[in-house]
């Protein structure tokens, strides 16, 4: 067990695993991820606690996923979801043998489940997520010629978040709410944003720079 004498192997181990983990509930992998994400917290837990701890901490790691999903499936604010990344930064923490251990495995957590989120770009998003992914397309074939103006109407108008946008969420443009994605970036409740492109009855906006 060498290779764990070396502090920051945890990270990369819980990095892979919460990647994997996450990924697997962002997207439909098939279960592939699933098992290389259970594989990789595996090895970690199993490397770092004893044989008495080891179901402890597994079951607050899983619980945190767990609590990801419903936020994703029931809630969708976002509550649930940084409670449970809560738990599973603390299960490896707790997991460590020593503080510097700890602190990097922590970090390969924060950074497996900021990573995830790039599989939303290269695979197949689940149904579950659709309403924070905003994919429905709208078209003009489809029935939609009124809503679709209505929609495209508001590229360039700005607006306010009435929650934080991770990425989604819901803003008011002219006393009317919507739900909207960020670009890319993770914007705060009562912040201005503006609308940069309409899709349908997607809608992308990105914070205002004071």
């Amino acid at each position: 067990m060498e290779l764990f004498d070396v502090s920051w192997i945890g990270m990369v181990i819980t990095a892979l695993g919460t990647l994997f983990l996450i990924g697997e509930v962002l997207v439909n992998a098939r279960g592939l991820f699933a098992l290389l994400g259970l594989g990789f917290i595996t090895v970690y837990f199993s490397a770092y606690v004893e044989t008495s701890s080891f179901i402890l901490m597994l079951v607050i790691y899983f619980v945190g996923l767990l609590l990801i999903v419903v936020d994703g499936k029931v809630v969708n604010d976002g509550t649930l979801a940084t409670l449970g990344l809560a738990a599973m930064v603390l299960s490896v923490a707790l997991a460590a043998p020593d503080f510097i251990t700890g602190l990097y495995a922590v970090l390969g957590v924060l950074l497996g489940a900021g990573g995830s989120l790039l599989f939303l770009k290269v695979f197949k998003t689940r149904e579950m997520w659709t309403k924070i992914a905003l994919t429905d397309q709208l078209t003009d074939e489809a029935g939609y010629s009124s809503m679709n103006k209505q929609y495209k109407s508001l590229v360039g108008m700005t607006g306010v978040t009435l929650n934080s946008l991770r990425p989604s969420g819901t803003i008011r443009i002219e006393n009317k709410d919507y739900s909207a994605v960020s670009n890319g970036q993770w914007i705060e409740k009562g912040v201005p944003v503006k609308v940069i492109h309409v899709d349908g009855t997607k809608i992308m906006v990105e914070m205002i720079n004071e």
